[in-house]
């Protein structure tokens, strides 16, 4: 049978189980939620670091698609009428390196030397063409060797004549090519099949980094490609997770706490009381009290047993000092007089057999045992004797005295319950005026000893026939303990010699039998702690 401790550090293990799961899944959904929320913004900033250098090269080139026409116009002219226009035209685009004319295949007029006569194939190979070229080179004319990009615009059909536009790569790469650390490592242009690299210069192929993966927008206006090379969104916010560990653990101790509080009422004992009265998880019991000389049933006692199907049967003597602590033995006590009400017809219907129940002394303030007594029990119309026991370990002092009277007039019996062993003194008697006294199970088992007890209990029987009180005796388990108490007066007997507690719905077959029922090998064993 679970003891309070036992329950009671189960219950602060699975609250610290509950809490420590939420401080971890917080910690678990702030890392992953930051994670997922610095991976998407870190693919922004890639892609967006890759639509920028594609827009600005774009800005670059579009000037030079609008003024083509102007320019191709000027083929055929004499380079002496021409030049002043190109140069002109060169120095507004400032990121044109020179614009050079072409006339059947001949290079001659330049923006900067002026009147040439140079086969444009001997400075570009793949020059000229009958349609229009975006690619990279190197330049074969001011700085040989330089990267430059060129743009030609046939004007003929055989693409013999047209204007070669040289652009200046390196001077462009610093404004969109620049590797933004450490989202980015590096950035490259495509043309066709060659690449240019900022500090590299033009090559064939791009260098191959298994660690920095290539991300690739293409321009929608012009046929080049902009490469992203980086360690990756996923990577980067990997590497900027330890960074989020300290908002992590605040919010997860803070939910941790949270929880802890708010398991405080769902997951405890008093919460178990509560949802075993909703479950009808309490079970009642009683115990036969039989007439000392006739040796015959006369009432019983009510018990409350608790088999809960998450604890295992559990004590009287663990919830019930829970319950009264906590403001719930009202309720429970309310469950048994309506419980015991719903089964009357167990019992013998006559105003002989008296029926006990246990009541707290804070269940008399404000008529609220009168109330419940008229709602669940008078309301049945019982012929039984009804006898309200008052545990005298309650405060006496939280009695109702008017109720009392009440309880009288309405022929309620009123026993002190475990007498001699709470705060009571001969006081609480007169005012209380009571029809029982029930000797505690303590001074019953001193009988026959030299102990202070057996004192004591001769001093209890002595006071119950002074003030002709009817006395109850607890926890008979011997025969001669039995002799000695019908020699001395006691009325009603009460304990394992006559029966164990048993469960209401048995109460009939032991009466008729006038002996315990046998135990069922197929039923649990039943708890024998008595309820108070």
């Amino acid at each position: 049978m679970q003891t309070a401790q036992r329950i009671i550090v189960n219950y602060r293990r699975k609250r610290i189980i509950v809490s420590t799961i939420v401080a971890l899944i917080t910690l678990s959904l702030t890392l992953g939620i930051r994670f997922i929320s610095q991976r998407s913004l870190n693919q922004e900033r890639i892609q967006e670091a890759a639509a920028q250098a594609v827009a600005t090269l774009d800005r670059i080139l579009l000037p030079l698609e609008n003024g083509r026409s102007e320019t191709m116009s000027l083929v055929g002219l004499p380079c002496s009428e021409a030049q002043p226009l190109i140069r002109k035209k060169a120095a507004m685009l400032q990121t044109v390196r020179s614009i050079a004319l072409v006339k059947s295949g001949i290079l001659y007029c330049s923006s900067i030397f002026g009147e040439r006569d140079v086969p444009v194939n001997q400075l570009q190979p793949a020059l000229p063409a009958s349609e229009d070229r975006l690619l990279l080179s190197t330049d074969q004319s001011l700085l040989k060797g330089s990267p430059i990009m060129l743009q030609w615009y046939p004007v003929s059909a055989d693409g013999e004549d047209g204007v070669m536009e040289s652009i200046n790569i390196e001077l462009l790469s610093s404004l969109i090519l620049s590797p933004r650390a450490p989202l980015i490592s590096a950035l490259s242009l495509t043309l066709g099949d060659r690449h240019y690299i900022e500090g590299v210069g033009v090559v064939e192929r791009l260098p191959e980094d298994q660690d920095h993966p290539l991300y690739r927008l293409a321009s929608a206006n012009f046929p080049f490609t902009i490469n992203v090379s980086t360690p990756g969104a996923t990577m980067l916010a990997l590497r900027d997770l330890p960074s989020q560990l300290p908002l992590a653990l605040i919010l997860s101790t803070l939910l941790a706490w949270i929880a802890w509080l708010a398991t405080a009422g769902r997951m405890s004992f008093t919460w178990e009381i509560n949802l075993g009265i909703a479950a009808h998880e309490f079970e009642i019991f009683c115990q036969p009290l039989l007439d000392a000389r006739s040796r015959q049933c006369t009432g019983v006692e009510i018990l409350l047993r608790w088999n809960n199907p998450r604890q295992g049967w559990i004590s009287p003597d663990v919830f019930i000092p829970i319950a009264e602590d906590h403001n719930l033995i009202i309720p429970l006590t309310r469950y048994v007089i309506a419980e015991t009400a719903r089964n009357l017809a167990l019992f013998p219907a006559t105003s002989g057999f008296h029926i006990g129940i246990n009541v707290a002394a804070s269940h008399l303030r404000r008529g609220i045992l009168l109330k419940d007594l008229n709602r669940y029990w008078f309301n049945m119309h019982p012929k039984q004797q009804l006898v309200v026991e008052l545990t005298e370990r309650d405060a006496l002092e939280d009695v109702d005295y008017r109720l009392v009277r009440e309880l009288h007039r309405k022929e309620v019996k009123l026993a002190i319950d475990d007498f001699g062993t709470g705060n009571s003194s001969l006081s609480w008697l007169e005012k209380l005026r009571p029809d029982v006294l029930k000797i505690d199970k303590s001074f019953t088992a001193a009988i026959g000893t030299d102990a202070v007890n057996s004192t004591v209990t001769d001093m209890i029987i002595a006071l119950g026939k002074r003030l002709r009180i009817e006395l109850v005796a607890e926890g008979v388990e011997t025969e001669p303990q039995a002799v000695y108490l019908r020699h001395h007066g006691v009325q009603l007997l009460q304990g394992y010699l006559y029966a164990r507690p048993m469960p209401i719905n048995e109460f009939p077959q032991w009466l008729a039998e006038s002996s315990p029922p046998a135990l069922r090998q197929n039923r649990h064993p039943r708890p024998i702690i008595p309820l108070r």
